[in-house]
């Protein structure tokens, strides 16, 4: 029959109305099928439940109730080995159970089966002898009309005789062989159902077979009696008349079956208390060991807080005291070579500053001859006239240096104070490029604003912020080799930020993370030539923190780098985020990925919604902070073209400002003239707040 046959059967249609038959038809369910097939590989078999709220909600939901649990467990090593032994020994108690069991089932089954054999084939023998002897005290005139008559009578006194000797053991039970249609019924001892309690399977056996045959059962009663398993063996047999019939031993499981629930019962009992006992060594011991364990880690966390006097309490002279007593020396090491670490820096500290305080009036007294010199120096001939001059330079760039090392012995010994108040910080940019002027001029370099048409306000002490930004404009203009100089201002949040773009020859790969140290050189072998003291680094590193602000840098090599300074709107406010990203949008990776987002753009039929982060902020105020703009853990490097990128692939806080040398090509001191660097925490407040 052809497959369109079926179709047009009477009482059926040929297609359903409303579904279409035919390739139509296919392709609609297909769509459906991969549909669903795409739902369960992407939200449920691999663990995305992004589109199923129920699915969220039911986790949600599971995962409340377990997190402490999983933290508890996470946390605590004594629970850990607790549960584990108590599941080993669970493990090995129902292991050595079930093989107890079975070898105890086994040895009773076996014994039961032994002795009902040899019952049952006396019973067998007793039952055949009776037969035997009733077919032969027939013969006579009267056999044959012994033999036209039943046989119940014998089939019934043969049962009670058999049964009456098992006293309750067993019970005896009687079947016609093939049916019986026309012989004598089924009889059974104890009001035993016979074909209820004889299984057929065993019933075909013997009736195949002329030996005996045994089998599991269960022994039901017609009185309404409970059932109890048995084992039967059973015989086909012939009577008095040499017609077959079928004779059953049931011998009852139910001692067997008592001693094997006593034998669990007893190994339950006793596993359940090795367990438990096992568990509760297992706390001892582990208690034992891990509460000194967690004794150190206290005392090592009260030492890593300052509190170096504290000492583990030892006793005896096993493992885990002279482990208490290495620590305890570790601890006294540690807390001598700190001592003397501290006492090194305070003398270091005061050092300087006495020297600083010291040089000041030999440093007068010099500068005033200085000035005689320099202003005769017209009267001089051309090497000597050219010496004060040089000597007068020195002069300044040594009185700067001796300002700066007072500053940083202030920071050092947390006497820095911040004096606060709000100010425009459009204010102090308008200074800062007024003031860097001349040398933009020479430079052939060209500052401009960006965002300064609204107010940037914040609290903060106006001559620390104008010396940062003083730095940063002037690292900008030294290094960026004539090419523009762009100052960004942006407002967000409780945050504002100015950032400092330059084109020059930017940062390499490692820079950012030393540029910190003080008197650190991009390039050893240079000499400074502008009269750079290698501290503003370091000094508007800690004018930033100071501020509870971020002070930190971006750059690559050839492609220039950005300084940003990010302030809080109040003093004392945490920051949680820039206004201004750390990785302009002009950067190679942002222009690279910006060609292949516009690419993608002509060949999408729908427009590409242009992401927040790079929306433009040129001359306008952030509404929300850059979520990639957060603390993080070191500036971002860019490697050079064509390399992989180095750092992380957003920006982050915590970056170090860049080297700041005389010469374009970065071999001066760290901070000849600009600050910038990095904090290991960049939300905390300076010292000396």
């Amino acid at each position: 029959m052809s497959g369109d046959s079926a179709a047009s059967a009477p009482g059926r249609s040929g297609a359903r109305p409303g579904r279409p038959v035919g390739p139509e038809g296919l392709k609609g369910r297909r769509t459906a099928r991969d549909r669903f097939g795409r739902l369960l590989e992407g939200g449920l078999l691999q663990g995305g439940v992004q589109g199923s709220p129920v699915l969220r909600l039911v986790l949600r939901w599971v995962r409340r109730p377990l997190l402490p649990v999983m933290r508890l467990w996470r946390r605590n090593i004594q629970l850990k080995v607790v549960v584990t032994t108590l599941l080993m020994s669970l493990g090995v108690v129902l292991l050595l159970g079930f093989v107890v069991i079975g070898q105890v089932r086994n040895g009773l089954l076996d014994a039961k089966v032994r002795a009902s054999q040899s019952q049952a084939t006396g019973g067998f023998a007793v039952a055949k002898q009776q037969a035997d002897t009733e077919a032969a005290g027939g013969d006579g005139p009267a056999s044959a009309d012994r033999s036209a008559q039943n046989v119940s009578p014998w089939l019934s006194a043969l049962v009670s005789s058999l049964s009456s000797g098992g006293q309750g053991a067993f019970d005896v039970v009687t079947l016609p062989t093939g049916g019986g249609e026309g012989g004598p019924g089924p009889r059974a001892s104890g009001g035993v159902s016979p074909t209820a309690s004889v299984p057929d399977a065993l019933r075909a056996r013997v009736n195949d077979s002329t030996s005996a045959a045994q089998s599991y059962t269960r022994i039901r009663y017609d009185g309404g009696k409970e059932s109890q398993p048995a084992l039967v063996i059973g015989k086909r047999l012939s009577d008095p008349n040499g017609a077959a019939y079928e004779l059953y031993y049931l011998f009852p499981l139910t001692q067997e079956e008592k001693s094997l629930s006593l034998v669990k019962g007893t190994l339950a009992t006793a596993g359940l208390f090795v367990v438990v006992l096992l568990g509760a060594i297992a706390w001892l011991v582990v208690r034992q060991v891990v509460t000194p364990v967690r004794m150190a880690a206290g005392i090592a966390e009260r030492l890593s807080a300052g509190r170096l006097q504290e000492r583990m309490k030892v006793t005896g002279e096993d493992d885990i005291a002279r482990l208490g007593e290495a620590f305890n020396k570790m601890a006294q090491n540690l807390q001598l070579k700190i001592q003397q670490l501290e006492d090194l820096s305070r003398m270091q500290r005061r050092f300087v500053s006495d020297v600083s305080h010291e040089l000041r009036t030999p440093l007068t007294t010099v500068r005033m001859a200085a000035d005689v010199i320099h202003d005769a120096r017209e009267d001089f001939d051309p090497m000597t006239a050219r010496s004060a001059e040089l000597l007068a330079d020195q002069l300044d760039r040594f009185e700067t240096l001796l300002a700066d090392l007072l500053e940083i012995s202030r920071f050092d010994a947390g006497a820095a104070a911040l004096e606060a108040e709000p100010i425009d910080l459009r204010e102090v940019v308008r200074r800062v490029v007024d003031g860097a002027a001349p040398l933009a001029e020479r430079k052939g370099t060209t500052v401009r604003v960006v965002g300064d048409l609204q107010p940037v306000v914040a609290e903060a002490d106006a001559r620390r912020v104008e010396r940062v930004l003083r730095n940063l404009v002037v690292n900008a203009v030294e290094h960026g080799e004539g090419r523009d100089v762009v100052v960004k201002l942006a407002a967000a949040g409780g945050a504002v930020a100015v950032a400092v773009r330059d084109y020059g020859v930017g940062l390499k790969p490692g820079e950012a993370t030393r540029v910190f140290s003080r008197f650190w050189r991009a390039d050893p072998a240079r000499a400074r030539t502008t009269g750079g003291t290698g501290l503003g680094l370091s000094i508007a590193l800690e004018d930033a923190r100071l501020h509870g602000g971020w002070l930190q840098a971006w750059g690559e090599p050839g492609g220039g780098s950005q300084f940003r300074l990010t302030l809080p709107r109040t003093a004392d406010e945490p920051l949680r985020g820039s206004p201004i990203p750390l990785e302009p949008k002009d950067s190679r990776r942002n222009r690279g990925a910006e060609g292949a987002s516009r690419a993608r753009e002509k060949s999408a039929t729908v427009p590409v919604q242009q992401s927040a982060d790079r929306l433009p902020r040129v001359g306008a105020v952030a509404a929300t902070a850059d979520p990639t703009a957060l603390p993080g853990s070191g500036a971002r490097v860019i490697a050079r073209a064509g390399g992989p990128v180095s750092g992380e692939t957003g920006e982050v806080p915590g970056a170090v400002g860049r080297p700041v040398p005389a010469e374009a090509g970065r071999g001066g001191a760290v901070g000849d003239s600009g600050a910038a660097g990095t904090s290991s925490d960049e939300g905390e407040a300076a010292r000396g707040r």
